[in-house]
């Protein structure tokens, strides 16, 4: 599952250190509301390996510019307080698979 957090909460989830997969996304995105599902199931086939949350651009501006987060969607990987790898835009489900294996 998919949990929505603030820009707060990602901020001290990161900081444990642990292996974050954040969706940056935004309600008036199309392609957002098309990963949207996608994440779900792969947060699901990667439960275990990573806490999957995502992050309203609209609501945390200031985090997603202080990544540098641009253009929607964008999914980050943290792992040991850092940003480990990122991709920009729509994937398909198995593109996103495919992403998350080498980045998990």
């Amino acid at each position: 599952m998919v949990k929505e957090i603030s820009g707060q909460e990602l901020d001290a989830l990161v900081e444990t250190g642990a292996v974050v997969v954040c969706d940056f996304w935004a309600v008036w995105c199309t392609p957002c509301r098309m990963l949207g599902p996608v994440m779900e199931t792969l947060s699901e086939e990667f439960a275990g390996r990573a806490e999957f949350v995502k992050v309203n651009v609209d609501e945390n501006g200031d985090l997603a510019a202080s990544l540098g987060v641009f253009s929607i969607p964008d999914v980050y990987v943290f792992e040991g307080g850092a940003v480990k790898a990122h991709s920009v835009g729509y994937l398909s489900e198995e593109q996103m698979r495919e992403f998350l294996s080498e980045n998990l």
